[in-house]
């Protein structure tokens, strides 16, 4: 009995050492995979975590309106009488500023000069577009928004023609659309064709640019060219309209000229070139 005694602790005494060994094992992968587990769940976290957002437009101010056109360049556009004192010359070419109740986002300015034989406006403005959640959109891309839906309000076909006439080449080449075919595209951007101006030889009118997307202004830019409606007794007001694109700022120039005898109509030639030239002043200040 003693033999068989000593026998069983002895077997017991084996047996112990492989359970503890076991149970040490068996922890330790436990804890492995409980770490291992816990590695890909902070992997996953990061991997489905949220995009960086854009960062903000290049611009995060505007210049003064009213300050952006050069005074020669105001003179030029807005001539007045010889009975203006120098100082009202000078409260002219000062312009009007818009109310602004945010000067970093949306501002603008108007002139008027008027002389007997017509009056001319012109009006400069700034818009710059902050995107809220730059994590789905940039600034960028919420300026461009806001530009096609004003290229879609002019009529004209995004993303539109590639070229654009020149002045020297609006009526005789391909690049510019000779009378007839600008009467046809002008028809639905709210253009009409023009007779010749006083003075101009019989049977040569002048060459009518009508709307159209323009290139090399600003990132994208269009011209919209209105011609008002002719009456018996009113001359017709020919209003352009310039918008462009800089990174995430929308530029708008608006130039008319108003006869004061009716059936003399502003030639499109000189009315555009003018207010293009404007808006490429404009855009050299943008870095265009």
């Amino acid at each position: 009995m003693q033999r068989k005694a000593a026998r069983a602790a002895t077997a017991v005494r084996r047996v112990l050492p492989g359970i503890a060994m076991l149970t040490a094992l068996a922890t330790a992968g436990l804890t492995g995979c409980t770490s291992s587990g816990g590695d890909r769940t902070v992997s996953d976290a990061k991997a489905g975590g949220s995009p960086a957002p854009a960062p903000a437009g290049k611009y995060r101010s505007l210049p003064s309106p009213c300050k952006a056109p050069e005074i020669k360049r105001l003179k030029a556009m807005l001539p007045t009488p010889d009975s203006l004192t120098e100082e009202q010359r000078e409260k002219l070419y000062a312009g009007a500023a818009d109310t602004s109740y945010d000067g970093d986002r949306h501002v603008g300015c108007r002139w008027a000069a008027g002389t007997p034989s017509e009056t001319r406006l012109l009006y400069v403005g700034f818009e710059r577009v902050v995107s809220y959640d730059r994590a789905t959109a940039s600034d960028d891309d919420r300026a461009r928004q806001v530009y096609v839906r004003q290229l879609t309000d002019a009529k004209l076909p995004f993303p539109g023609p590639t070229t654009s006439p020149s002045p020297s080449a609006s009526a005789s080449t391909s690049a510019g659309p000779g009378p007839s075919a600008s009467a046809s595209a002008g028809a639905s951007a709210g253009t009409s064709t023009s007779p010749a101006p006083s003075g101009s030889p019989s049977g040569s009118p002048a060459p009518v640019l009508g709307s159209r997307v323009l290139e090399d202004l600003g990132d994208e830019a269009f011209l919209d060219d209105k011609l008002g409606a002719a009456g018996a007794s009113a001359a017709q007001a020919r209003s352009v309209r310039i918008v462009f694109r800089a990174s995430n700022v929308i530029v708008t120039v608006e130039y008319s000229v108003q006869p004061s005898a009716a059936g003399t109509v502003p030639p499109s030639t000189e009315t555009q070139d003018a207010a293009r030239e404007l808006a490429e002043a404009l855009s050299e200040r943008f870095g265009g």
